[in-house]
């Protein structure tokens, strides 16, 4: 159940102005991709009405645009619950992922100056200060935004909208194994800004190609219950 289950502090507050079913959207939206709602969550509309501070006709409506977006099934007698994807789902997402961000390692490469390079090295520390303080909320966050930030310098206004619409299906999968990948993770990282800052547009492909697949694989081992589930100490 949402009580038992939604961490202390998680429940983001409403923004406004804006529609409220926008606003609600949004915000169930935020706590199942930082799977404060974790797959599978059974979603009472009186609870995450009470938790938001609304009524339950936005949630109802909120909850049924994230049944058609696929992030919540609604079960006929049963209610609604947070999806819970599979490993197809899973692979098909990460290996379009893949394409989409090897091209924009590339663009970067052929595209990015000086003040690229320092953002991208900035997203880096911030990156390796939340694993060593082992803050997983905090690692999720700056790959996101490492990874935004790639595709924003390859300048490619397309490229760029077809990432944004799997961005946030592309954290929710990383997530569980973002304290698994650690610091090995922001290893590839640097690894791909030498690349970029040497212009070297073949081995940025290769390093943001090889990083997302390496991604991928833990997602599926974690997956198989070879690893255990790292959104949590």
């Amino acid at each position: 159940m949402l009580s038992s289950g939604l961490p202390h502090g998680a429940v983001p507050k409403l923004e406004r102005p804006g529609p409220l079913r926008e606003r609600v959207y949004e915000a169930l939206l935020e706590l199942i991709t930082t799977r404060a709602l974790r797959p599978g969550a059974h979603l009472v509309e009186s609870e995450l009405a009470g938790h938001l501070g609304v009524s339950r006709q936005p949630v109802r409506e909120a909850l049924q645009r994230l049944n058609t977006d696929g992030w919540v099934d609604l079960r006929p007698a049963q209610g609604a619950f947070v999806h819970e994807p599979t490993e197809e789902e899973a692979d098909q997402l990460l290996t379009v992922r893949t394409l989409l961000e090897a091209e924009a390692a590339r663009l970067a490469a052929a595209h990015t100056g000086s003040p690229g390079i320092a953002a991208l090295e900035e997203l880096c520390v911030t990156g390796e200060r939340a694993v060593r303080e082992d803050d997983v909320d905090g690692a999720v966050a700056a790959n996101a935004a490492f990874h935004a930030k790639v595709m924003e310098l390859a300048g490619n206004a397309v490229l760029a909208e077809l990432a944004a619409q799997v961005g946030r299906r592309v954290r929710w999968y990383y997530t569980p194994v973002a304290r698994q990948r650690g610091a090995q993770s922001w290893i590839e990282h640097r690894e791909l800004i030498a690349a970029i800052a040497d212009r070297d547009e073949a081995r940025a492909t290769a390093v943001m190609r090889a990083h997302t697949e390496h991604t991928r694989r833990t997602y599926h081992e974690r997956a198989r219950g070879d690893g255990p589930d790292e959104r949590r100490p």
